[in-house]
């Protein structure tokens, strides 16, 4: 492939005159993607830098995918106001097994060197840290926008965090990296593994930052501290479900990131149906995780549901006394909370305050409305969100 093909959105690039030349020249490169395994899930974010990684495989480079198991249990810093919880290694370990399952859902596990930093790290003693520890200052990395403002805010900064950008940039040093890619909230820790493959005299890595994918609120990037994702082990008919509920706006963005659709090919989607457009969307990511017959089938039964407005021929029923205590008020937050489908009260505070929750088809105002069952064989069908349904009989 071309530099200008290999470039495909990435947001920003440094060292690319290096980059190009070597491209140019045939060299094979070293192309690392670090993931830490903090939880056990991948998110569609991931897949945009995937996709990337994917892409250099495709044209005969080495993928180089870096569990982060050793920094995983620091926590990146980047994009946090808050210290992260500390993971245990038996945690941490878990969730690379599934990270790996996931990864190569996309990328060609026969083509893909698979490295931990744990490889390196748990051999190094106390004197090699102190010696990694002066290659940053703690003015540079004050530098850093989150460093910088949880120091005026007064919150908390552990020296842990202050040595994460270090420990990532160190794993390019070992593994001796051509190209780093990932978010563009890892731009500053990517840097330092330049400045540290320039201290040992050896050709530093070219960066290249991806965009970040807006969630599904359509305002934030996609995480799960926001709860707004999208993940590589979500159900066919969350992904499908989950698609078709974000804006016709972010909708082009995940045709461009995570379909690879270039700006001539979404210039003449714009010109169907919105709706129409957001099925093909929807199916196509649906078959990227699942097979082309069970995308079509999640369309056709998303038709049914909801373009139809019809509820489904099939839901869950649980019963009033299921779902309540003898100490509970029948409210819209006890009964949703105890149906176990939700993953916190705060999230079913969230959908209400969204006007996203529905009984019989009246939206609910407040999480203290009572769900009442006037008669002794009657039920109410409760709707949250786009995809979930079920009923509540007496």
């Amino acid at each position: 492939m071309s530099v200008k093909e290999l470039l495909i959105n990435t947001e920003i690039v440094i060292g690319e005159e290096e980059f190009a030349k070597k491209i140019s020249s045939g060299q094979k490169l070293k192309i690392k993607f670090g993931v830490d395994p903090t939880r056990p899930d991948l998110t569609f974010g991931h897949l945009v830098v995937f996709n990337k990684l994917k892409q250099f495989q495709d044209d005969g480079h080495e993928a180089i995918l870096l569990i982060g198991d050793y920094t995983a249990r620091i926590g990146d810093p980047s994009g946090r106001s808050d210290l992260r919880p500390e993971l245990t290694e038996s945690e941490v370990n878990e969730n690379a097994k599934t990270y790996l399952e996931q990864a190569f859902r996309i990328i060609d596990p026969d083509k893909t060197t698979v490295r931990r930093n744990s490889e390196w790290f748990t051999k190094m003693d106390f004197a090699e840290a102190l010696s990694l520890s002066r290659k940053m200052t703690v003015a540079r990395m004050l530098e850093r926008d989150d460093f910088e403002k949880r120091f005026k805010n007064n919150q908390p900064i552990s020296m842990v965090e202050f040595m994460y950008p270090l420990i990532q940039g160190y794993d390019s040093v070992v593994l001796e990296s051509d190209v780093e890619i990932g978010g563009s909230d890892q731009l500053f820790n990517m840097l330092v593994g330049r400045t540290l493959q320039k201290d040992k005299g050896v050709d530093p890595q070219a960066v290249l930052t991806m965009p970040l994918l807006v969630g599904l609120d359509g305002s934030k990037k996609m995480s799960k501290s926001y709860d707004n994702y999208i993940a590589f082990n979500d159900s066919s008919k969350d992904i499908f479900g989950k698609t078709m509920s974000i804006s016709d706006e972010t909708m082009w963005d995940y045709y461009k990131l995570l379909l690879i659709r270039d700006t001539e090919e979404i210039e003449e989607l714009k010109k169907n149906h919105p709706m129409e457009t957001k099925k093909k969307l929807a199916e196509e990511l649906t078959a990227l995780f699942y097979s082309s017959s069970i995308a079509e089938s999640e369309k056709n039964s998303f038709s049914n549901v909801f373009t139809q407005r019809e509820n489904p021929d099939e839901m869950n029923s649980y019963s009033m006394s299921e779902l309540l205590r003898s100490d509970e008020s029948p409210s819209v937050l006890n009964i949703l909370n105890n149906s176990n489908i939700f993953e916190s009260k705060g999230q079913i505070r969230r959908l209400i305050q969204q006007g996203a929750i529905k009984i019989d088809g009246q939206k609910v105002m407040k999480s203290e409305d009572i769900i009442t069952l006037e008669k002794a064989d009657s039920a109410v069908v409760v709707k949250a969100g786009k995809k979930i349904f079920f009923r509540v009989v007496s």
